[in-house]
């Protein structure tokens, strides 16, 4: 059984998300041919999207490595990114059973109202097999791996809840929520930043949203001009030619045109199974809401995350060279920043010049995270049987540095069956206060 479903998830997320939101259709009772259509239509906006995050990724992996060469980097972690994460963390045992506990926490948690988040985005269930194979990684204990797997879950079932008011307040998806592993910790980060920056005089009279900044400076003020002026700077600091600067500078203004089109291709899948799903629960649990748990890729396309991510590459890499005992070399994941900051702008609710000072100080914590946890990937790296090139630590920047990721591994070091429970009691109790309690 987990081999077949190890099978099914390696079709990857253009596949097994329109299968799933057909399935989850006619489940809750809509027709055939709509969910059908339903699905198919999540599906291309997912290829669209990853075609706009290739673009980008290959733009900015090539500048990024000229940045690197120019600066003289000689820092052993490298960088390798989620998606060699994801094929570490489902590469053992383990990480194969996050997928099955997780499916069976949700239904549970739904069933019992401590939960409105019906997660469909299974993919993501990667996040949950990576904490639980460092936790293995650190104290060769399987069983307390699958316990802080559960207990991961469960607090980032709680952490949907939470942020899905934001979700629909600033980016306008009503009943959507991102259970993601990547963005959802950031938004805790920014909350206390964004009381800090309230109370700075001068600074928290900024106002830098997208909509302020066009009225403000005009066609300078475009997104899509934004993107190329961002390019042109970047591909200046790669040390390109004028053609590759240019060349560049079109596919960033590209990246912030496309983006959100395909973004709204995804929802228009996605609305008439979030209205099914409500009126389903609707009619058996009165009063009750559900919302539903996908990739927070459908925010990525904002301006103000864009805009601030792009800005954040060579901050990151310049944050690389000057900070002291920092060991990682950012590369593979500098394109899944916007993922990393897309709930952090919508607390500074667009705030690009907030983004960008809160992105920065979160990515000082994270390069530093992820050359404390470098070790405990690679070891799970081999555990997985991943090719590993010379004697390099690999880590993935947006995974392996976040402070959930840095709150299991601590866990694992001092007291690991305490501190996980207390995680998991905590998570637990949070849910039940923000589901049955709360008004």
């Amino acid at each position: 059984m987990l081999d077949a479903l190890q099978s099914f998830i390696n079709l990857g997320a253009i596949v097994v998300l329109p299968i799933l939101i057909f399935l989850f259709g006619l489940l809750l009772g809509t027709p055939a041919k709509k969910s059908f259509t339903a699905g198919l239509t999540v599906g291309i906006g997912f290829v669209g999207l990853n075609l706009i995050v290739d673009l980008l990724s290959g733009s900015l992996g090539t500048a990024a490595q000229e940045m690197v060469k120019r600066f003289g980097l000689s820092l052993h972690t490298v960088d390798v990114g989620w998606p060699a994460a994801s094929a570490i963390s489902y590469g053992t045992l383990l990480g194969s059973l996050a997928i099955p506990l997780g499916v069976g926490i949700n239904l549970i948690l739904l069933f019992l109202g401590w939960t409105k988040t019906l997660m469909v985005d299974m993919w993501n269930f990667w996040h949950a097999a990576f904490i639980g194979s460092l936790v293995f990684a650190v104290t060769n204990n399987f069983g307390l791996g699958l316990y802080g797997m559960i207990a991961y879950q469960v607090m980032i079932y709680l952490f949907a809840d939470i942020i899905a008011p934001m979700i629909k307040k600033f980016y306008g998806f009503p009943n959507i929520t991102f259970p993601h592993g990547t963005s959802a910790p950031g938004f805790f980060v920014a909350i206390p930043l964004n009381w800090l920056f309230d109370h700075i005089p001068g600074f928290n009279k900024i106002q830098a949203d997208p909509e302020t900044i066009q009225k403000k400076f005009g066609i300078f003020g475009e997104s899509t001009v934004i993107g190329l002026i961002i390019g042109i700077v970047i591909g200046i600091l790669a040390g390109y030619d004028a053609a590759g600067i240019l060349q560049l500078g079109v596919k960033t203004a590209a990246v912030m045109l496309l983006m959100p089109r395909m973004v709204s291709i995804l929802m228009e899948g996605l609305a008439p199974i979030s209205e099914a799903a409500n009126s389903f629960v609707q009619k058996r649990f009165p009063g009750r809401e559900v919302n539903i748990g996908m990739d927070s890729a459908l925010s990525v396309g904002h301006p103000a995350v864009l805009s601030s991510s792009l800005i954040l590459v060579p901050i990151t890499i310049l944050l690389a060279v000057i900070l002291p005992g920092n060991t990682t070399l950012p590369f593979g994941d500098l394109a899944t920043i916007p993922f990393v900051v897309c709930l952090m702008a919508a607390v500074f609710e667009g705030n690009i010049v907030r983004t960008v000072v809160g992105g920065t100080i979160y990515l000082i914590s994270i390069l530093y995270i992820t050359s404390w946890v470098a070790p405990l990937v690679t070891s799970a790296a081999k555990a997985a049987k991943f090719n590993l090139a010379g004697n390099s630590q690999i880590t993935a920047l947006a995974e392996g540095g976040l402070w959930t990721t840095g709150l299991f591994v601590f866990a694992a070091n001092y007291l690991p069956w305490v501190i996980i429970s207390v995680i998991f009691i905590s998570s637990l109790a949070g849910l039940i206060y923000e589901n049955k309690i709360k008004k």
